[in-house]
């Protein structure tokens, strides 16, 4: 699947009333999901899955089914499923999604990572309290990083 076919399949979603396809070519994978959250209409996200040809652990398909939960004596730290730039917000007006003492739901939006122009949004594993940002708006992160301490 070429980039000018990618464009086509974006632009049948963004026209049609789908939220979500799931589109696989052989080893080819691709995600194409509209999120409700964003004020003013924004470029779909899309999420493209390739088979891992090295010995490192595949990444999930969707991003929320990603985050990891390790636990630091009694809390829990919300880590990066994916390389990129952290975003405290959906726009650079709008409040954050959380903030230090904000207590919050499994499933509750934590943040947005952008990673090559594709604005994922990062959700709770658990509920709890959020204990400390460990990370600044706008700052990259890594694969894995933490990125919140929850108080479960």
């Amino acid at each position: 699947m070429n980039l000018n076919e990618i464009k086509q399949l974006i632009d049948i979603v963004n026209s049609s009333d789908l939220h979500e396809t799931i589109i696989e070519e052989g080893n080819f994978k691709i995600i194409l999901r509209r999120y409700s959250s964003y004020a003013t209409p924004q470029a779909t996200p899309v999420q493209v899955q390739m088979p891992s040809t090295s010995a490192q652990p595949q990444l999930p398909a969707t991003v929320a089914q990603a985050a990891k939960v390790v636990p630091v004596s009694d809390l829990i730290d919300s880590r990066s499923p994916i390389v990129g730039t952290f975003y405290q917000s959906s726009s650079p007006d709008s409040p954050p999604f959380v903030a230090v003492n904000d207590i919050i739901k499994k499933g509750d939006v934590l943040c947005i990572i952008e990673a090559m122009k594709l604005m994922n949004e990062i959700e709770a594993e658990v509920s709890g309290t959020i204990i400390e940002i460990l990370v600044e708006n706008g700052q990259a992160v890594e694969y894995d990083q933490p990125l919140f301490r929850i108080k479960p």
